[in-house]
């Protein structure tokens, strides 16, 4: 595996910052926020002067219950190839459910969410992943996600669970240190235990970043400083093996250059801290002549099962489908919870997701937090309690106006605290298949179809 070193998550708000970063070896770029086409400058810089980039995707729902999106594969390849990345990463989540599988409306979660580990789920899995495999041109690295909810009648560890998916597959692992720590916190796993259980020589990469802890949760933020508790977990990987990268992610609430130097500086020393350690146990195990310090813990590692046998997958898909369709239609749509789920810790997620898609909503369309001011948060919650997100984000923000504007009734009035108007001509501005004319005579046209449609 390509030794990719110390990086940071490429992000326009701190692309500046980084081009002039000491130690920078490599950049990860959200794969879904870049145009092969039209590639930010800063990233043709750093890719022109010897600066690796990674596109990590986020919407490809490989633990989802249908096979991957032939369009979306397409597209994560046209990324590696504009970036001349090493490889390809992606979640192991699902993040859409519903559709024939299931029978039932398709829905967006807007948001990673944890598959079951079950060997139904498995199965699922590796046959996704070993499509987008055949279909992107640079190797692919999955990763572990944090989550706030655990799925009951699991039958299986997440070390476990990675052991056989990269056994079966051949896959790469993108560890991410601080969702094992999320993990711990919010469903008691521990990291170490995680840890002992990996494929170690699979690793391709890490994950560090932040996040706060608010009621007893432990929620992935990456807008926080990187706790001791995930540094001492890179400390404990590092002490196994030597990981191939290590990269900082932050996604908002970004702080001074020195800071994030900071901040990698300390995933430096607690990478070198863990070399150290690994160092000494080898040189003692050497000296002994045990001749196990390989460094790696998946020597003693026994897989959870065997193999599956070959054959149709799509009564797993079925199964996978079913439960799927229903944690997340109570998560967006306000069905029933259903039965074995922590049903506190399901309205931790509801909540967060909202949450979410009102926060990435205002980023694909911030002129709507403009116009609205004050009004805009509360606005979208109280849609996003009604409404579920069918299609992506910029389409979300497009049925947001659309429900305003139908709820507010077709007229104006003076007293009228909603901008009625500039709604109106944004949605409209945006919703046909191509942009509205500005030539004069178009507009005078549409201004008289609309006071003749009033009549």
């Amino acid at each position: 595996m390509e030794r990719l070193g110390t990086g940071i998550g490429w992000r326009p708000e701190i692309a500046g910052d980084i081009e002039r970063m000491p130690g920078i070896d490599w950049v990860e770029v959200v794969a879904e926020n870049v145009c092969p086409g039209h590639l930010p400058e800063s990233l043709l810089r750093l890719r022109d002067r010897g600066v690796t980039v990674v596109p990590h995707g986020v919407g490809l729902g490989l633990g989802g219950a249908e096979r991957p999106d032939a369009e979306r594969l397409e597209a994560l390849a046209e990324r590696a190839t504009a970036l001349r990345a090493p490889l390809i990463t992606e979640h192991i989540a699902f993040v859409r459910a519903g559709g024939p599988l299931s029978v039932s409306p398709r829905l967006e979660a807007g948001h990673l969410l944890p598959v079951p580990r079950t060997r139904d789920a498995l199965d699922v899995l590796c046959e996704n992943v070993r499509i987008a495999q055949d279909a992107l041109p640079v190797p692919l690295a999955v990763e572990n996600i944090a989550a706030l909810f655990s799925w009951p009648g699991e039958e299986m560890s997440e070390g476990q669970f990675l052991y056989d998916l990269a056994d079966r597959t051949g896959v790469r692992l993108l560890i991410d240190v601080a969702n094992l720590h999320t993990n711990h916190v919010n469903r008691g796993e521990d990291p170490a235990k995680a840890l002992a259980e990996l494929p170690l020589e699979a690793i391709a990469y890490v994950h560090v970043a932040g996040g706060v802890e608010r009621d007893g949760v432990w929620h992935d933020s990456h807008a926080h400083p990187v706790p001791r508790p995930v540094l001492d977990i890179l400390t404990d990987l590092a002490s196994r093996v030597s990981p191939p990268g290590v990269l900082l992610e932050r996604d908002e609430n970004f702080p001074e250059p020195g800071d994030l130097e900071r901040e990698l500086t300390s995933i430096r020393e607690a990478v070198e801290k863990g070399a150290a350690a690994r160092n000494t146990a080898q040189a003692k195990s050497s000296g002994s002549g045990s001749g196990s310090g390989s460094g790696s813990g998946s020597g003693s590692v026994r897989k959870s099962g065997s193999v599956r046998e070959s054959g149709s997958c799509e009564p797993a898909r079925q199964r996978v489908a079913l439960a799927q369709a229903a944690v997340l239609s109570s998560l967006v749509a306000g069905t029933p919870v259903p039965e074995g789920f922590d049903r506190v810790r399901m309205a931790v997620q509801a909540r967060a997701l909202a949450a979410k898609r009102a926060d990435v909503v205002a980023k694909v369309a911030p002129e709507l937090p403009v116009m609205l001011g004050e009004q805009y948060r509360a606005a979208f919650l109280a849609h996003a309690q009604k409404w579920p997100m069918t299609g992506g984000y910029r389409q979300d923000a497009l049925d947001f106006v659309e429900q305003l504007l139908l709820s507010s009734g077709q007229r104006e009035r003076q007293d009228e605290q909603m901008p009625l108007r500039e709604l109106r001509e944004w949605w409209l501005e945006r919703s046909g298949p191509v942009p509205r004319s500005r030539r004069p005579a178009v507009r005078l046209a549409r201004a008289t179809r609309r006071v003749l449609l009033r009549r």
